[in-house]
C-alpha cells in the first residue's frame, strides 16, 4: 500500500468534512442577521450550532496537522505562500467565536447589534477565503525555483472570485437548511423557503465553476485518464439535485443530508482532479508540490497511519454521539428554561 496515496486521501477526508460540519455554522452565521429578524430568532440560531461549532473546528486542526505532519514541505511553503489570507482567515474565526460567547453578555441593543454584524462578517470572510484559497490551488500557484511570485490581490482572479463564490453560496445554502432543520415555526419555515431561492444562484454558480474549471484549471486531465473517477463530480451534481427535489417535497432533514453529500463532491472533485499535485505551479510543472516530493520519510508515515486509524474513529464515533445528544429542535421555549444558552 502507498502510504502517499492513503494520507491524499485521508488528507481529502479531513478537509472535505470540516467545510461540511463547518459549512453550516459558517452559512448560519452569513445568514444570521437575515432570518433572525429578533433577538430571540437570533438567540435560536446561534443556539442551534453552538453546542457543535467548536468541535467542528477539530477537524480544521486536524487538516492542518495532517497536511504538517504528512506534507511539511507543503504545510510550509502554503503558510508562506498564502500567509496573509491565512492570517485573516485566522483573525476571522477567532471573531466568530468570541463574538458568540461575548454576544449575550450585555442586553443593550448595540453591543448585541455589534456582536451581530460581527458574527456575520467573521463567516463571510473565511467562506470566501477558503473558495478563494482552494480555487488558486485547482489553478496553480505561480511557483519556481526563485519561490513564490503572487499576491494577496493576485489571488482575487477572476477563477478564484468564481470559487470564492460557490463556496459561499454553497455554505448559505448549508446554513439556511440547517437552520430549518434545527429551528421551529417561522423562523424554519422562512430558513426553508430562502433555501429555495438560494439553491437557484448555487446551481447556476456551479455550472460556471464547473465549466470555468475547464480552461482554468487542469483538474479535468485525471478524470480523461481514468473516466472511472467521473462518478465523483457527477455524485455533486445529483446531490446538489437533490437538495432541490427534497425541498420541493418538504424534507429538510432530507436536503440537508443532499447538501453534505453535495459539499464533500465538490470538495473530492478538486482533490481527484489535483492528485498527485498537492499545490500545483501554473509556470511550471516540475515545481508543483506534489505527495511524493513534499511527504514526510516512510517510517513518519508508517507511524501516523497507525495513530490515524485508532484516533479517527474515536473522534467520528464521539461526534456521532453529540450530534445525536443534540439532535433535537431548538425553540424560544427551550431557551427560556436554559440559562447556559447563548
Amino acid at each position: 500500500m502507498d502510504l502517499h496515496i492513503v494520507w491524499f486521501v485521508l488528507w481529502g477526508v479531513l478537509w472535505g468534512v470540516y467545510f461540511m460540519l463547518d459549512g453550516f455554522v459558517l452559512g448560519g452565521g452569513m445568514l444570521h442577521r437575515v432570518l433572525g429578524t429578533s433577538d430571540t430568532d437570533r438567540r435560536v440560531l446561534i443556539n442551534s450550532y453552538g453546542p457543535v461549532w467548536d468541535g467542528n473546528e477539530v477537524w480544521l486542526v486536524t487538516a492542518g496537522g495532517a497536511t504538517f505532519a504528512a506534507f511539511p514541505t507543503t504545510y510550509a511553503l502554503m503558510f508562506s505562500y498564502l500567509y496573509t489570507p491565512l492570517l485573516l482567515l485566522l483573525f476571522a474565526l477567532i471573531v466568530r467565536g468570541v463574538s458568540f460567547e461575548f454576544r449575550g453578555k450585555e442586553d443593550g441593543p448595540l453591543w448585541k447589534g455589534c456582536w451581530d454584524w460581527a458574527i456575520v462578517v467573521s463567516s463571510f470572510i473565511p467562506a470566501l477565503l477558503f473558495g478563494v484559497a482552494f480555487g488558486n490551488i485547482f489553478a496553480g500557484l505561480p511557483m519556481d525555483e526563485a519561490g513564490y511570485h503572487g499576491s494577496l490581490i493576485y489571488l482575487l482572479n477572476p477563477y478564484g472570485i468564481v470559487s470564492g463564490l460557490l463556496f459561499v453560496l454553497l455554505f448559505l445554502e448549508h446554513g439556511a437548511l440547517y437552520a430549518a432543520v434545527k429551528s421551529t415555526g417561522s423562523l424554519s419555515r422562512r430558513a426553508e423557503e430562502l433555501a429555495k431561492l438560494l439553491w437557484i444562484p448555487l446551481l447556476v454558480v456551479a455550472v460556471g465553476f464547473l465549466a470555468y474549471s475547464n480552461f482554468a484549471t487542469k483538474l479535468y486531465d485525471n478524470y480523461l485518464a481514468a473516466p472511472v473517477f467521473a462518478v465523483v463530480p457527477l455524485i455533486a451534481v445529483a446531490a446538489l439535485l437533490a437538495v432541490r427535489l427534497f425541498l420541493a417535497k418538504g424534507e429538510t432533514l432530507a436536503a440537508f443530508a443532499a447538501s453534505c453529500a453535495t459539499i464533500l463532491g465538490v470538495v473530492f472533485t478538486g482533490v481527484v482532479g489535483l492528485f498527485p499535485n498537492l499545490i500545483p505551479s501554473s509556470l511550471d510543472a516540475a515545481y508543483s508540490l506534489t505527495i511524493y516530493n513534499s511527504s514526510s520519510s516512510d517510517y513518519t508515515l508508517r507511524i501516523m497511519t497507525v495513530v490515524a486509524f485508532v484516533f479517527v474513529p474515536i473522534v467520528i464515533a464521539y461526534k456521532i454521539w453529540v450530534y445525536r445528544l443534540f439532535r433535537g429542535r431548538v425553540s424560544a421555549e427551550t431557551l427560556a428554561g436554559d440559562h447556559e444558552a447563548y
